[in-house]
């Protein structure tokens, strides 16, 4: 059974930085490319950032570019979101996701590119 399991939310204020954590089982992580998304209260679920399996390539959506940073361990089978420089409108609940073999970008463009999604860590932001 496939389980990904988010970790590091809470509440920082604004400026902060918080670190995110994807721990994956069940699957072959290095064949898998990892994203994460977020959902804002009353608003629907955006891509954030994407990194390709292999770990060459990463694409993250531009309100994001230069604050966070997406990343992977495929020894440990977990993949990061560092965030910094947190903005009261990064509030969310953030999910990761895999997709068997599929590029970072094609992450971005089209939900059926997902095969698996976490269950959420909340991230909330005050000013």
């Amino acid at each position: 059974q496939v389980q990904l399991v988010e970790s590091g939310g809470g509440l920082v204020q604004a400026g902060g930085s918080l670190r995110l954590s994807c721990a994956a089982s069940g699957l072959t992580f290095s064949h898998y490319a990892m994203a994460w998304f977020r959902q804002a209260p009353g608003k629907e679920r955006e891509f954030v950032a994407a990194i390709s399996w292999g770990g060459a390539n990463t694409y993250s959506v531009d309100s994001v570019k230069g604050r966070f940073t997406i990343s992977r361990d495929d020894a440990k089978d977990t993949a990061y979101l560092q965030m910094n420089s947190l903005k009261p409108e990064d509030t969310a609940v953030y999910y990761c996701a895999a997709g068997r073999l599929r590029s970072a970008q094609a992450m971005s463009v089209s939900k059926n590119a997902i095969d698996y999604w976490g269950k959420g860590t909340l991230v909330t932001v005050s000013s």
